[in-house]
């Protein structure tokens, strides 16, 4: 919206150039979605509390969150809201890859605000049904990877690139709509299984959208994709600006979510996020490096798969409680151990993922 403004002012003032440049309104992004999730945080907080929208802890949960019964939830909502206006602001609207990111974040966030909705307003601890939640998130998933497939103008845009081979280009054709669907939807349902603890999943959800953010402007840059070696997709610079207010907005809530948390995100927040990074990977090309940098969000969901199976299969349990996290609780470490060992992991996977952007 204000890149049309700015290239109007331009012909008047030579100055309002800079505003044209990516990586100034990725800045400008960020710095929005940041001041106004810090802006409106403790406002929502109040309306959270003053409506009774309170988290419902299990009852076979560690002991330790028996006393997080009642904080606040569905803060997932302030962080959509930041993302939506700074990108809205500072993005070029005329890109077709910010809409197809925006709307699939907004999209997956409506079906886990009427999963929440279900849980603390109607009491229905189950929320949603699995069933429905799946076919919703199914739908909006496909219909992306269905737009992202039919509106490919090259055929880089469907073909899968392998880290650390420099070469190796593989031609999915319409498979490209099946894995496209599966890194969408499995990532959200990986950052919702994630979202147990203060902080825990927001700052891994901030870093790898960082670093995703890079990979999309690289991706999007002549110049610098070729000398990496890496697929050039027109376009997707421009999702520098979304992962930026991605950035902006989950730093803001983390002001409030760390422990011990304000306030919660709920499935509002954290399938709508894991939704988001799983869409600019396919965006840009590097599902496998969103893989390797959202590896923390791999092994919880593992966990819980691994956990389940083992004890259709045998009945006995391979963890103390699934997601792992749970596990190392019951474990005796504290909370914020958890947390923070959680986050050193995922700095050490981004960098490694990053790192693969030059190892070919």
């Amino acid at each position: 919206m204000l890149l049309l403004l700015a290239e109007y002012l331009t012909t008047l003032e030579s100055g309002f150039a800079v505003l044209q440049y990516i990586t100034v309104r990725g800045i400008m992004g960020i710095m929005t979605a940041l001041i106004l999730s810090l802006m409106i945080g403790p406002w929502m907080i109040r309306k959270l509390s003053q409506q009774k929208i309170g988290q419902v802890v299990r009852d076979d949960g560690p002991k330790s969150h028996f006393s997080k019964a009642g904080t606040p939830t569905m803060g997932g909502a302030l962080i959509l809201i930041s993302i939506a206006v700074s990108t809205l602001l500072w993005a070029d609207l005329r890109n077709s890859y910010v809409w197809v990111v925006l709307l699939t974040t907004l999209l997956f966030g409506a079906v886990g605000w009427v999963d929440d909705y279900r849980k603390v307003f109607r009491k229905d601890p189950r929320g949603l049904p699995a069933k429905w939640k799946y076919l919703w998130q199914s739908v909006i998933g496909l219909a992306a990877a269905l737009f992202l497939y039919f509106n490919a103008t090259d055929p880089v845009q469907t073909s899968y690139i392998v880290p650390f081979f420099k070469d190796v280009s593989i031609d999915t054709g319409m498979l490209f709509i099946v894995i496209s669907y599966f890194v969408i939807v499995g990532s959200s349902n990986a950052v919702n299984l994630t979202d147990g603890l203060d902080g825990l999943a927001i700052l891994p959800t901030v870093m790898v959208g960082g670093a995703l953010g890079i990979i999309a402007y690289l991706a999007g840059h002549a110049e610098f994709s070729n000398y990496l070696r890496i697929p050039f997709v027109t376009g997707t610079g421009e999702l520098v600006i979304f992962c930026g207010a991605l950035v902006g907005a989950g730093l803001g809530f983390l002001w409030f979510n760390t422990y011990p948390a304000q306030v919660f995100m709920g499935d509002v927040g954290a399938l709508a996020l894991g939704a988001a990074l799983g869409v600019v990977a396919v965006v840009a090309r590097h599902e496998i490096v969103l893989f390797i940098m959202g590896g923390i969000f791999v092994a919880e969901t593992m966990s819980v798969i691994l956990q389940v199976a083992s004890f259709k299969l045998t009945g006995k349990r391979i963890f103390r409680m699934a997601p792992i996290h749970h596990h190392f609780e019951l474990k005796g470490w504290p909370e914020p151990r958890v947390i923070v060992r959680f986050w050193i992991i995922t700095v050490m996977l981004v960098l490694f993922g990053l790192a693969t952007l030059k190892l070919r």
